[in-house]
């Protein structure tokens, strides 16, 4: 018998912040998360947010455990409105969360990540971050591209970035717990 042996996506920091922490309706914990910060001015990052919409989320939307959790200042909610509208026109918008919150708590959560990037101050960034069921925020520890080899986020501004660099990742990540899954089936059977 083959064992398929794959590399998995390094763990860049350990034990973020749960979104629960912001909103108890929605959790990181057991879940595969996109997570961003699209910040004061969203209407202003909106073909980030759809690029992120194209690339990442319609090939991965049908997976149970899978969902874009949105963290949003209270003072955007009207542009935050408009932006779903425009993306519900043509997606099914079911693992897409929003949550707002006070700027501090935005600031918190996003500073539990632990990046070599600040929020800037309109409390956004143009990264798309993957937050696994463990609450670990996971990326690459040898990119080409970054000077220090780590990749924290995906630059939602860049289709090739989140096509090319992103969705293999997301891809891992699923991998790995789909595996996970079949081998402790597989270990209950014995």
């Amino acid at each position: 018998m083959g064992m398929n042996n794959f590399a998995k996506l390094p763990v860049l920091t350990k034990n973020v912040a749960d979104v629960s922490t912001v909103d108890k309706n929605y959790k990181f914990e057991g879940k595969i998360s996109i997570v961003l910060f699209p910040g004061k001015e969203a209407e202003l990052i909106k073909g980030e947010i759809f690029n992120l919409n194209q690339k990442i989320y319609k090939p991965f939307y049908g997976f149970k455990d899978f969902q874009m959790i949105v963290v949003c200042p209270e003072d955007s909610k009207t542009q935050i409105d408009k932006i779903q509208k425009a993306i519900g026109n043509y997606t099914d918008m079911i693992r897409w969360n929003f949550v707002f919150a006070k700027d501090e708590v935005v600031k918190a959560l996003y500073d539990s990540f632990n990046t070599v990037e600040s929020l800037d101050v309109n409390l956004h960034t143009s990264k798309a971050f993957i937050v696994d069921k463990e609450l670990n925020l996971r990326g690459r520890t040898d990119d080409k591209d970054m000077a220090d080899g780590k990749l924290f986020g995906y630059n939602m501004g860049s289709v090739g970035e989140l096509n090319d660099k992103m969705k293999d990742d997301v891809k891992v990540v699923l991998a790995e717990y789909r595996l996970a899954l079949k081998k402790n089936s597989a270990d209950r059977k014995k």
